[in-house]
């Protein structure tokens, strides 16, 4: 990847409206980053977008890198040097990370643990003594630097080896504030990662993204005290989607902080007391090697190769695709079966919705409309 490459995906991926997977299928289907970019306004405008779509300046990019080199830290390109592996494995894979720290943290076994914020002091114990152990095999823990279960963790991998932090916001704004401290000793020992640009401070909306980062990095996620409908669990489901091993600590039912890892380990997650439990089980890789994307979203540009609007009518095409959608998720391999237009045709009208801020493609190959009132 050339130096103007990659300037022109970073400029790319911090563009509005250019979420994981859009970034992806751009760059399927045009040769460069920068072709890509100068064919955003056309796309959105075709999609039903009113303003102008503008791609954020070089200049812009150039001011943020040259910020994170000041900092000591370095941005990560997907298909570019030092990438993780197990991370570009996603569908939906950050199209670039901001990472202060050793990039080599990541060629090494990873297992993330996450829990409750408010957890007990036993369950902290607990997280703690888990860390500890994998770090004494050589295993990398993965967390999110929250307060309770994740600063256990993280506290407990660097007693014996290294960890991970996964963060909201962005590198420069350390979050929770009173975790300032340990973010520093993590940059120094271990790694911090981030897709939030620089000045970015975390915000509840950002942090199922960093949930995904932990799942993404690791082989399999241990959850450590979770209520049901936390962001742990989030952080489980991720894994599972991802292919990645799921692993919990039993409590008692008498505390609602358990009811999550609890119902875990009832739905069959690997019941975990010691780090031997993770060890003995732990895949060398996702079972399935990778996650595979539908149909459609092939990086390929066989799937371009006729031309970009083959259907005699494009209004009548991106009217057939919105009225398939609604606010609830739909499979794009759905979309392509019932709306009677070609697979390239659908990609194309969907890029285009989405560009425009009508449509918003999700994990698990899925597309919902934002706004139903613009679909006609």
């Amino acid at each position: 990847m050339t130096p103007a490459e990659r300037l022109g995906r970073i400029r790319l991926a911090r563009t509005a409206g250019v979420g994981p997977q859009t970034y992806r299928r751009l760059l399927a289907r045009y040769a460069s980053a920068d072709a890509a970019i100068d064919a955003l306004p056309g796309l959105a405008r075709a999609g039903g977008r009113a303003e102008p779509l503008r791609a954020v300046s070089a200049s812009v990019v150039e001011r943020e890198l040259g910020r994170l080199d000041k900092l000591g830290g370095q941005m990560l390109v997907l298909d570019g040097p030092n990438y993780p592996d197990l991370l570009a494995l996603l569908e939906d894979a950050p199209p670039v990370i901001s990472i202060l720290g050793d990039p080599a943290c990541f060629a090494a076994r990873a297992v993330g643990i996450v829990g409750a914020r408010n957890a007990s002091a036993n369950g902290q114990r607990m997280a703690e003594l888990l860390a500890a152990d994998l770090g004494t095999q050589g295993v990398v823990v993965v967390s999110g630097l929250a307060r309770g279960i994740d600063t256990a963790a993280h506290t407990g991998a660097m007693h014996t080896g290294r960890t991970i932090a996964c963060v909201a916001g962005g590198v420069d704004v350390p979050y929770p504030p009173e975790n300032t401290a340990l973010q520093s000793r993590i940059a120094a020992n271990g790694a911090v990662v981030t897709e939030a640009p620089l000045g970015t401070a975390a915000q509840s909306r950002h942090f199922p993204r960093r949930n995904r980062l932990i799942a993404g990095l690791a082989l399999g996620v241990v959850v450590v005290e979770a209520a049901r409908n936390s962001g742990s669990l989030i952080t489980a489901q991720f894994a599972l989607d991802s292919d990645r091993a799921v692993y919990a600590v039993p409590g008692s039912p008498l505390d609602p902080r358990n009811n999550g890892s609890n119902d875990l380990l009832k739905s069959g997650a690997t019941l975990v007391t010691q780090a031997s439990d993770i060890l003995e089980v732990l895949p060398a890789r996702p079972s399935s090697g990778a996650v595979g994307l539908p149909l459609g979203f092939e990086e390929s540009p066989a799937l371009w190769e006729s031309p970009p609007h083959p259907e005699p009518n494009m209004v009548l095409a991106r009217n057939s695709v919105a009225s398939l959608l609604g606010a609830d998720p739909t499979l794009v391999d759905d979309l392509v079966r019932r709306c009677q237009l070609s697979a390239s045709t659908v990609m194309a009208v969907l890029l285009e919705l989405e560009l425009a801020g009508r449509v918003e493609t999700m994990p698990g190959h899925r597309v919902a409309l934002l706004d139903t009132t613009r679909n006609s």
